[in-house]
């Protein structure tokens, strides 16, 4: 396992870095902070959970950019 950029849409949110025999995920971007530190088995997953929780209808703020958040 080596580190890997993990894109959604184009645009880089985090990585993933090997932890142990898992992958550990670091946010770049607010609004997949919810996610930072998690460990996942692979690159796959990170991108579904990512998914998951850009789709959560209970959390729109954390699906916004931090600009957009101080306009609101």
């Amino acid at each position: 396992m080596q580190k890997q950029v993990i894109e959604i849409g184009g645009e880089a949110v985090g990585v993933v870095v090997p932890d142990e025999d898992r992958l550990k995920f670091v946010a770049v971007k607010y609004s997949v902070w919810d996610l930072d530190s998690q460990r996942f088995s692979s690159a796959d997953e990170v991108r579904a959970a990512i998914r998951r929780l850009l789709n959560d209808p209970s959390a729109p703020a954390r699906a916004m950019s931090p600009a957009n958040i101080a306009a609101a």
